[in-house]
């Protein structure tokens, strides 16, 4: 097996690095702290070309694949910048356009969405069924050809500053369908149609990309903006759930380097007793190494997920693998770079803390570390359904 990246994709993961010359993690927090999107990083990502990663050339995109938009975003993460509209946007939600939306949708949304001048956001969380997806309440009535989009979803990323939503609905009730997976479609909705409504959830965690509750009161929609086929989109659906949980892994792998890289360069640095640097300890060098290991380990996971997705083999097991271990990893390291940083660890001035509330958040979103721990053990290692 060949671990080694090609040219192209040792400078995607690069590009990190290089745009952090202009927009570097204080601009990242600086941006988080006035909850403002960081549209000039997003502006200058998509002329760059990342934000149509995995969408087809002849849609405005590179016509790459997850491998490529991992490493793109673990390397942003590598120097502390974790753009999760990345993830809910141009990857939930443009990569799923291109793959399963029609020739016209393609034409219609995802040039300029790869451009910058649009955004996504992707809607699926409710405030009643959580992470029962089945449950989802939010329904879309059937009025001849076609549909009155009603209902509430919670903890949508980046809806405020987003022009479209990818939407998951049922156009039947559970309580209606023979088998529980039926009656699931997949819309796309503008967000400034008549009978849309948004409020602000203020959370407590730094980031730029803030958290809102939608509200569909009568959203009138065609068949023009359905993805896929009505009542057949829970297939589909939660094949789009993968790409999200691959790329909170690389995320997360990158911010634990960030956290331990500065870390390393604290401890270097530092003296306290002797005159010898803090770093010389076997008491700090030991847990850095044993969290820089873990980021590593995670990381590969993340990457094989990636690949198995582009192989277009079932990609479930790696990906929840994936996320488990990096989000794992990643707070872990966070927590050992605050400890080796000490007092100063808490500071603004250091910005070692800010770090932490991010990865922790990752830890249990988009999909809780016990629900994974559910997957594993029942779709991998044959045990009894728990819940």
């Amino acid at each position: 097996m060949d671990f080694d990246l090609t040219d192209e994709q040792r400078q995607i993961l690069d590009y990190g690095n290089a745009v952090a010359q202009k927009f570097d993690r204080r601009y990242w927090m600086d941006c988080a702290d006035k909850r403002v999107f960081p549209d000039a990083l997003y502006q200058q990502i998509a002329a760059d070309g990342f934000v149509g990663t995995m969408v087809p050339e002849e849609y405005g995109g590179a016509g790459l694949g997850m491998v490529e938009m991992h490493l793109f975003l673990e390397g942003l993460s590598n120097n502390g910048i974790p753009l999760l509209n990345l993830v809910v946007g141009a990857t939930m939600s443009l990569g799923f356009i291109a793959k399963y939306g029609s020739e016209q949708q393609k034409h219609r949304y995802l040039p300029d969405a790869c451009s910058g001048k649009t955004r996504f956001c992707f809607a699926i969380t409710e405030p009643d069924a959580g992470t029962n997806t089945i449950r989802t309440a939010t329904i879309a009535k059937k009025r001849g050809n076609r549909f009155a989009l009603s209902g509430q979803k919670t903890f949508i990323t980046d809806a405020d500053g987003s022009d479209y939503a990818l939407v998951v609905t049922r156009t039947t009730p559970h309580t209606d369908v023979a088998r529980k997976t039926d009656g699931f479609t997949l819309f796309l909705v503008d967000l400034k149609a008549k009978g849309v409504a948004k409020q602000y959830i203020p959370v407590s965690i730094p980031a730029p990309e803030t958290q809102w509750q939608i509200f569909f009161d009568e959203v009138d929609l065609g068949p023009e903006d359905v993805i896929g086929e009505v009542d057949k989109g829970f297939g589909i659906l939660f094949k789009s759930l993968n790409p999200e949980r691959i790329l909170v892994g690389s995320i997360c792998c990158g911010l634990g380097r960030y956290a331990l890289n500065r870390a390393v360069e604290y401890a270097n640095e530092r003296k306290v007793f002797n005159n010898v640097p803090i770093g010389s300890y076997q008491g700090l060098q030991h847990p850095l190494a044993s969290a820089r290991t873990d980021v590593e380990m995670a990381s590969l996971m993340t990457l094989k997920a990636a690949w198995v997705f582009d192989q277009g083999r079932e990609a479930g097991e790696f990906s929840n693998m994936a996320k488990l271990a990096a989000a794992d990893a990643g707070t872990k390291a966070v927590d050992t770079a605050l400890q080796c940083f000490g007092g100063n660890g808490f500071t603004k001035e250091y910005g070692i803390f800010d770090i932490y509330p991010m990865v922790r958040l990752l830890k249990t979103a988009p999909l809780n570390r016990e629900m994974l721990l559910n997957y594993i053990g029942e779709r991998v290692m044959g045990l009894p359904r728990s819940y």
